[in-house]
């Protein structure tokens, strides 16, 4: 690959951010930015969501220009036009939600916009080659010719990664990278950039698991409503001061008490010998009303697969029954539409890209998932607006503007969205699929005492989750797959983050022994 950027780009990166100021029309989302990035050292940037670490890492990265104040990278005033700018001087942005074309390969998203030519054609053998070489690094084992679309979401985390290194980023932001990988491709992250760190790159690492802050930054800033409020060495604050700095107030009791499930009556959803052809197989598990069911695995270990075939969004068979009653096709539902029609509800993982319709507004979004209340004969603007509103106020959702689209929310706001909307059809049961994934602690811990809430009301709710102590914190019991098969269930009062892994990994005998 031709690298024609300067020299300087050899060295670590700086950058003065001094008085930063921007503005989406009247409304301020910066307000006077101060801090410094030093090369060679890796800063975990804390905040809420909407306290404006984005949207500053957006002005650094050439995606947005300040409205007021002066950045400068290694000390020149600089005012990027577009990110292209700032690659140029080896500034990468890895975004939180994927910025892939879906229909091109890893090779070709990986050098979009870079491309290497062979006199006027594209050199794709090369391309390749180096692509393979940076996905090797990250430690993903895909062939760079396939389609991105066929991956899997932390697949697609692991492209943008190997992205950014393919472009010799000499300073690198890393929005929530670890949201959706297992484990051990964290671990290999975290080698990853201690690598980066030791060859003088600046990292600027953006993330609410204030465990992965506390390991592997040096320094922590942070901000609260478009101010910076403080930075200091990592090894000098706790992770609960991290938590109440971002916040504002002391952040306590995290997780809701968890409620004694009440015993006697049919099951709300109970599932026997259920397969998912290539994800799943024989899996038998059940939860009561009342009751919130963990699932814990490793990615790839089937989860969300399972629950997409009893959505009859994949080819499926086995037992289906709710409150006592066995469904007709005996293989779940037909399709979403049928399961909510039969108190059977889901939130994706994937929050925009099948969760909301972003483009769309509040109310709209709201109510799809309820259409024959809200349209039935014709659709009825007022009772729609009604359901927002009391949606607003029942669930925390943060907004100036009911008539807003779904795309001005902040993560955690567009979260709330998001299962306000699965909950419209008024389910008995409802699955929560990587429900906090993105989201700040604040508002972590509105969904965590929501989902208690749900719980409480009578529903029975199921955690699929890849932050164990999310599950040991709130589940009831944790059911844990690999490969394609629930391999144990566990009662979560005394369960540990290394059994879990255990069982995930099969290794809890060894576990056991030890």
């Amino acid at each position: 690959m031709t690298d024609n950027r300067s020299s300087a780009t050899a060295a670590g990166v700086s950058v003065d951010f001094d008085r930063i100021v921007k503005a989406f029309g009247p409304v301020q989302v910066l307000h006077g930015v101060t801090f410094s990035l030093e090369p060679g050292r890796v800063y975990g940037l804390l905040g809420e969501n909407g306290a404006g670490k984005s949207t500053l890492m957006k002005i650094l990265s050439g995606y947005e220009q300040p409205s007021g104040g002066t950045l400068r990278v290694n000390g020149a005033p600089q005012q990027f036009a577009s990110l292209r700018d700032a690659e140029a001087l080896g500034i990468v942005l890895i975004h939180q939600e994927f910025n892939l074309a879906e229909d091109l390969s890893v090779a070709q998203n990986i050098f979009l916009g870079h491309e290497k030519k062979k006199g006027w054609l594209l050199d794709d053998a090369s391309m390749e080659r180096d692509a393979g070489a940076a996905l090797a690094q990250v430690g993903l084992q895909v062939d760079p010719k396939t389609k991105v679309r066929r991956l899997i979401v932390a697949e697609k985390q692991l492209v943008e990664i190997a992205k950014a290194i393919a472009r010799r980023a000499r300073l690198l932001i890393m929005d929530e990278p670890t949201a959706t990988l297992t484990p051990g491709e964290t671990e290999r992250l975290f080698r990853l950039i201690a690598q980066l760190r030791a060859d003088g790159v600046t990292i600027v690492y953006i993330s609410h698991k204030l465990d992965e802050v506390e390991r592997v930054t040096d320094d922590v800033i942070v901000m609260r409503d478009g101010r910076f409020v403080t930075r200091a060495l990592t090894a000098d604050v706790t992770r609960q001061q991290m938590a109440n700095l971002m916040v504002g107030r002391e952040l306590a009791d995290l997780y809701p008490p968890r409620d004694a499930v009440v015993q006697g009556g049919a099951p709300a959803l109970r599932v026997h010998n259920f397969s998912v052809p290539g994800w799943a197989q024989d899996t038998s598990f059940e939860v009561r009303p009342g009751e919130i069911l963990g699932f814990a695995g490793l990615v790839g270990a089937g989860r969300t697969e399972l629950f997409e075939g009893l959505l009859g969004l994949r080819p499926a068979s086995g037992s289906v029954e709710m409150l006592g009653r066995q469904m007709p096709s005996q293989k779940g539902w037909r399709n979403p539409r049928d399961a909510a029609k039969n108190g059977f509800s889901y939130l994706s993982e994937d929050r925009k890209g099948k969760g909301l319709h972003v483009h769309f507004g509040l109310r709209q979004n709201l109510t799809l998932m309820a259409l024959e209340r809200y349209a039935t004969p014709w659709l009825k603007p007022d009772a729609e607006r009604a359901a927002l509103a009391e949606a607003v106020k029942d669930y925390g959702i943060r907004t100036g503007d009911l008539d807003a689209r779904a795309s001005s929310l902040s993560g955690g706001n567009q979260q709330k969205l998001a299962l306000a909307k699965v909950l419209q059809p008024q389910p008995k049961v409802v699955v929560l699929d990587e429900p906090t994934r993105g989201v700040d602690v604040g508002a972590k811990r509105d969904i965590y005492f929501l989902i208690q809430r749900l719980a409480r009301e009578g529903l029975a709710v199921i955690v699929v989750s890849s932050e164990l102590m999310e599950l040991i914190g709130l589940c009831h019991r944790v059911a844990v797959m690999r490969a394609g098969r629930l391999v144990t269930t566990l009662d979560a009062d005394h369960l540990t983050e290394e059994e879990l892994i255990a069982h995930a990994t099969g290794t809890a005998h060894d576990h056991a022994n030890a």
